[in-house]
């Protein structure tokens, strides 16, 4: 007797696709990628070095380049501690409490990505600015905002503070808050709830925020050359300095500065990378698990509520 014949399964004709059709998506993907991305970047590494490393060299140890490189870096250190304190309370407070407001403090978290940054700097200008709301009471008690780091530093943190708070958000949703509850049921406080409870689940999200948070602070432009007057040498980040360089025809000096700042990018994106394959392996390994009986009451939530000395 011969076998019943084989049918096709209901999904392939929906999800498979002519050798021809995939070969040309790729191709067009990898055309794209090639124009768009990776030439530019070549290109500001070979102009970079098109007078060889000692002019490469020269430039990036000239004062005014690492008065930019300091002061970008300064900048980052602050503003994604700050951006990362506040993203998670933002997010803890949308993804876990029901509060009048709510929907507008969503929004506001995500009104740095419709308001253009040179808008952010000229409010800032605005509010800080020697004509400003607050300016005059500033100049009376010698305190400079507006051309000094603290006008980069708070530009900065605007138009950065929505990337950390927005991965966390629907993660945190996603997740609920069964086992928060649980913990404080069992005596946790808020503290060991957080520690114990909450930021393992969310510690992959939070770096991946990190991560962006701190490639836009290093990066940006618009909002900083708005606030900080461009005075070189004490208020220029690595962006403003690669313009007034490359406005002043010194075209090596500017791509070198550039190369130091598409590699920051490039080392970025390299720890992203990382952090999304140590995630991957993560869930890969718990998928690989034999299914076991789910435990009465969450193992974090009891691990956070337990006496510190049975946690040691």
């Amino acid at each position: 007797m011969s076998g019943s014949p084989q049918t096709a399964h209901p999904t392939d004709a929906g999800t498979s696709e002519p050798a021809w059709v995939r070969r040309s998506l790729i191709g067009l993907a990898g055309v794209f990628v090639f124009l768009f991305l990776l030439l530019p970047l070549a290109a500001v590494f070979t102009e970079a070095l098109r007078k060889g490393w000692q002019a490469y060299w020269t430039a990036l140890q000239e004062p005014d380049a690492w008065s930019a490189i300091r002061l970008t870096l300064i900048t980052a250190l602050i503003a994604v501690p700050l951006n990362l304190v506040f993203g998670v309370a933002a997010a803890w407070a949308i993804a876990k409490f029901e509060f009048k407001g709510k929907a507008f403090l969503t929004t506001l978290v995500d009104l740095p990505f419709s308001v253009s940054p040179v808008v952010a700097g000229l409010i800032y200008v605005l509010m800080f600015g020697a004509q400003g709301w607050f300016g005059p009471w500033l100049q009376a008690h010698g305190i400079q905002i507006i051309f000094a780091v603290p006008g980069i530093v708070l530009a900065t943190v605007f138009v950065t503070f929505p990337f950390i708070a927005r991965e966390l958000i629907p993660l945190m949703q996603a997740q609920g808050n069964d086992e928060e509850q649980a913990a404080i049921v069992l005596g946790a406080t808020g503290w060991q709830t957080f520690w114990h409870v909450t930021l393992p689940n969310i510690r992959w999200g939070l770096i991946y925020g990190v991560i962006l948070c701190n490639a836009r602070a290093m990066g940006e432009f618009g909002a900083v050359s708005v606030v900080s007057g461009h005075i070189r040498g004490e208020t220029n980040t690595m962006p403003l300095h690669v313009e007034i360089l490359y406005n002043e025809y010194q075209s090596v000096a500017a791509f070198a500065v550039a190369s130091l700042l598409a590699g920051l990018a490039l080392v970025t994106l390299l720890i992203k990378s990382v952090v999304e394959w140590q995630h991957a392996r993560q869930l890969k390994a718990l998928a690989d698990l034999p299914p076991e009986r789910p435990p009465s009451i969450p193992q974090a939530a009891a691990t956070a509520a337990a006496p510190a000395s049975l946690k040691a």
